[in-house]
């Protein structure tokens, strides 16, 4: 076992084992001074030592305007992940699966366009080593399914990147595969699997999964930032059951952390699975796949624990979980702002560092300067739009002929087609990920606002002067 490993060999700091215990006090104290000084609209923050609760709370408010309290359901989005692969090796404790065989034994229905995907292990679907990718199976970008059996429909045309088992590439549909295989092993629904299997018997009542970013309640999506200033904005629409669409509170996440720290036994004593079988979902496979376990990554703090964690990140709101084995503690934090902020991860280390008695981590967000600046750009590009089609005619009498005016014109061209491709572009920089087009301005919403300023000022410009120089044609 890794963890152990580290363990014995105290590869780890003392003090991160071994710092006085925190109190709900102090936990307050980290939490709200983050949202000061981030201007974080809200978060909601679990904390617990063995099988006791520190703190279950929620801070700040929802989208709406409503406080969080430790019952508000928030979204998960990829901690969702360690559900379903609990589910899944649920059903290998009972007999009915079994990691290491090919997923169609299972789940028939699982076909691709790749004779390759006959070879997927169950198991390769939970370690991000079946071969599947983004970039050969987008899982944004191509209409999106609305239950799991679509989604697995879906898969007929998808293509592998690699052998099974070969390499290790993080990709959503993994698991949306997953879920299905759970629904169909189980002859139910996948949340109502995880509410007779996880959600009821630890006591998580405010806890469900949803397909679509359009189930999301009021309290489940969140916002962007534009100069630190917080925008409550929709969910752009997604299908993420099994990947992602686990929502959650601060008491129901406690209830969680609770038992994957204690060998399956949650708050009451009640077991949802062995300590054998929670074991393997915290252990990385092979070399294949790292530090990735089965919906958990393993890992060590700033003080050089162990730490056993997932993220999660919706394009309005953030999720993190992590348990330190050294000294008993887990921390689930989800918080109402994007991916671009990860702000749940911040939180969560903050609180990692107070209970191991180490130097909290300084914030730092660049992308309030990177706002400014690209205000002001967009600010530029307006006036150049109305420079140009105010000197249309000026511009349209000095070309000589229709062929050197066309030359002349093209690079006007260039902010259209970066407008129109620039998800592409994102895809690029986030390492091949799938990235849809109505995503990006969620991302960098003043980036866009400076490209879609140009697009349409270029195409302004483009029109006033195709339209000048054919005046100039008909008038010699």
């Amino acid at each position: 076992m890794i963890i152990k490993a580290l363990i014995a060999s105290g590869a780890f700091a003392v003090a991160a084992a071994f710092a006085p215990p925190v109190g709900a006090a102090d936990i307050d104290s980290v939490v709200e001074e983050y949202l000061r000084e981030s201007g974080l609209p809200g978060a909601a923050v679990a904390v617990t030592r063995g099988d006791e609760v520190v703190r279950a709370a929620g801070y700040g408010r929802t989208p709406a305007g409503e406080p969080i309290t430790e019952h508000t359901t928030m979204a998960v989005a990829s901690v969702s992940k360690s559900f379903t692969a609990l589910a899944v090796v649920q059903l290998v404790e009972a007999g009915r699966v079994d990691l290491d065989e090919p997923v169609r034994r299972y789940l028939p229905e699982f076909t691709t366009a790749d004779p390759r995907a006959s070879r997927i292990t169950v198991r390769q679907l939970l370690d991000q080593t079946s071969g599947l990718s983004d970039s050969t199976y987008p899982p944004f970008s191509r209409p999106q399914p609305d239950s799991l059996r679509a989604a697995v429909a879906g898969m007929n045309s998808a293509e592998l990147a690699a052998e099974p088992g070969t390499r290790w590439e993080y990709h959503n549909p993994n698991f949306q595969v997953a879920a299905r295989l759970v629904e169909v092993v189980a002859g139910r629904p996948f949340d109502d699997y995880l509410q007779e299997h996880v959600f009821a018997p630890l006591g998580m009542t405010d806890s469900r999964t949803i397909d679509t970013a359009d189930e999301l309640p009021s309290s489940g999506y969140g916002h962007l930032k534009v100069l630190g200033s917080a925008i409550a904005v929709p969910e752009p629409r997604a299908f993420g059951n099994g990947s992602g669409g686990v929502l959650s509170s601060a008491h129901d996440m406690s209830a969680w952390l609770i038992a994957q720290n204690n060998g399956g036994r949650g708050p009451g004593g009640v077991a949802i699975a062995t300590a054998s079988a929670i074991a393997v979902t915290h252990t990385p496979s092979s070399e294949v796949s790292g530090d990735y376990a089965l919906g958990w990554s393993v890992g060590t703090t700033g003080s050089g624990a162990p730490v056993i964690a997932h993220s999660g990140d919706l394009f309005t709101s953030t999720a993190y979980q992590a348990l330190l084995p050294a000294s008993g503690y887990g921390i689930a934090v989800m918080a109402n702002t994007g991916l671009a902020h990860g702000d749940a991860k911040a939180i969560a280390d903050r609180l990692i560092a107070l209970v191991e008695g180490a130097p909290s981590p300084v914030r730092e967000d660049p992308l309030v300067v990177a706002d400014v600046v690209f205000l002001v750009l967009t600010a530029g590009a307006a006036l150049l739009a109305v420079r140009g089609v105010l000197r249309s005619r000026r511009w349209a009498a000095k070309r000589a002929s229709a062929v050197r005016a066309a030359l002349r014109l093209l690079p006007l061209a260039i902010p259209l087609l970066a407008f129109a491709f620039v998800d592409r572009v994102v895809s690029v920089l986030y390492r091949g990920r799938d990235v849809a087009w109505i995503q990006v301005p969620y991302l960098y919403p003043t980036f866009m606002l400076l490209l879609a300023t140009a697009a349409v000022g270029s195409l302004v410009v483009l029109s006033v002067r195709i339209m000048r120089v054919a005046q100039a044609g008909r008038g010699k």
